[in-house]
């Protein structure tokens, strides 16, 4: 590589040189160019030397496993020689439209191949059509209603079988117990599984109280999410 300096080489039009080696990925041409820099370039005066240093030190972890040979210093890659303009203004017009013209990155407004677009877009709509058929499980709580009665003489079997007669979308009756309550009373005490957007815990007692003959009131002993 001609004197001058790495960063005039690249503010000529020399970047281009610098990548050769490996022009499609980023190696070692790139680890020792970068290296060979004191500092980064200024964005203002070397826009595009700037642009190709950020993303080069973007793979600063991957410096040792990128392709190419480490050994060699940054002088090996690039033109045998340049001429160098220290000011970019000055530089001759050919080559900033050359350099204008060699996109090393990439360009956004490059036309995609139709057939990688109509794959991609039909692996996403697969995607969202599978993603959609995915229900989750509805939320459930299980539940234990104290049902009491009027008096001692009022008949548990009658009051539990009109309970259980009762059915509502969403509603698992479970197992029941009698459990003393004072004087002779005892009370219903029921175990149910409820779906939460489905049932109403309010409505259902509320339906357990309707029957007025067996039924005082119902009390919710214990609720806990599934």
């Amino acid at each position: 590589m001609a004197s001058g300096g790495l960063m005039g080489v690249m503010a000529s039009g020399g970047l281009k040189g610098v990548m050769a080696s490996e022009r499609y990925g980023p190696s070692q041409a790139d680890v020792a160019s970068v290296k060979g820099l004191k500092e980064a370039p200024s964005a203002a005066k070397y826009p595009h030397a700037y642009r190709w240093y950020k993303h080069m030190t973007s793979y600063q972890s991957e410096f040792p496993s990128l392709p190419g040979d480490p050994s060699k210093a940054y002088t090996t890659y690039g033109p045998e020689a340049t001429s160098v303009t220290m000011n970019p203004k000055d530089a001759p017009k050919e080559a900033e439209e050359e350099e204008e013209d060699e996109d090393l990155f990439g360009s956004d407004d490059e036309e995609e191949d139709p057939e990688a677009v109509k794959q991609r877009e039909a692996n996403l709509a697969a995607y969202k059509q599978k993603k959609a058929g995915k229900t989750k499980p509805a939320a459930k709580s299980i539940v234990t209603l104290d049902v009491k009665p009027w008096d001692d003489e009022t008949s548990m079997k009658e009051l539990e079988a009109n309970m259980r007669t009762i059915e509502m979308d969403g509603l698992t009756w479970g197992a029941s117990t009698l459990v003393p309550v004072g004087f002779g009373i005892k009370k219903l005490q029921v175990t149910l599984v409820v779906e939460d957007e489905k049932v109403s815990i309010d409505e259902l007692q509320a339906k357990i109280e309707e029957d007025e003959d067996h039924v005082q009131s119902t009390d919710v002993a214990a609720m806990q999410k599934l």
